[in-house]
C-alpha cells in the first residue's frame, strides 16, 4: 500500500495589507491639504547708484569691440576675432605667472584635495555687443579655451 500526500502551495492572504494601505492613503490624502505650503525668498535690495564698485584685481574681462577688436580689461590692441593670437599669448603669460605666484580662486584657497592645476584662478568674461554674430564670440571662446581658460563667462554690453 502506497500513501500519497498532496500538498498544496502556501498562500498569503493580503487582504489585512490592502486594508491596512487604503487606510494609510485616506489619511495621507485628509492630511496633505493640511500641510502648510510656503516658500520664502530673499528680495535683493534697491541698488545705491552712489555706491562705488570696484572690480576684482583677479577679474579678467575681454571686452570685444563693435569693430571687431580685442581688449583684455584695460589692455587695448589685443587683436581681433579673426586672429586672437595676441590675446593668447597675454593669457598664457599671465596664468603662468598665476601659477607661479600660487594665485588661487577664492572657493579653492583651503582646497588642497584638489591638484593646484584647478586651483588657479584662471576665471574669464567676455563682453559682446548684442548684435556680435554667435560664430564671432565663439571664434574667441574657442582662443580662450586654447590658453586654459576656465571658467569662461559671457556678458552682455549695455544691460538695460
Amino acid at each position: 500500500m502506497t500513501k500519497t500526500t498532496t500538498s498544496t502551495a502556501p498562500n498569503i492572504n493580503v487582504t489585512p495589507l490592502i486594508d491596512v494601505l487604503l487606510v494609510l492613503l485616506i489619511i495621507f490624502m485628509v492630511a496633505a491639504p493640511l500641510k502648510p505650503h510656503q516658500f520664502t525668498a530673499r528680495v535683493p535690495a534697491e541698488p545705491q547708484p552712489d555706491l562705488p564698485l570696484t572690480p576684482n584685481i583677479k577679474t579678467l574681462v575681454v571686452t570685444i569691440e563693435p569693430d571687431r577688436t580685442l581688449r583684455l580689461n584695460s589692455l587695448t590692441d589685443m587683436g581681433s576675432v579673426n586672429d586672437v593670437s595676441k590675446l593668447s599669448a597675454r593669457l598664457i603669460s599671465l596664468f603662468d605667472e598665476r601659477t607661479r605666484n600660487r594665485v588661487y580662486r577664492t572657493e579653492m584657497v583651503d582646497r588642497l584635495d584638489v591638484p593646484e592645476q584647478f586651483r588657479i584662478e584662471k576665471t574669464v568674461f567676455i563682453k559682446a555687443p548684442r548684435n556680435l554674430p554667435y560664430g564671432e564670440v565663439m571664434k574667441v571662446m574657442d582662443g580662450l579655451k586654447a590658453t586654459g581658460a576656465a571658467p569662461i563667462g559671457l556678458q552682455l554690453d549695455a544691460l538695460p
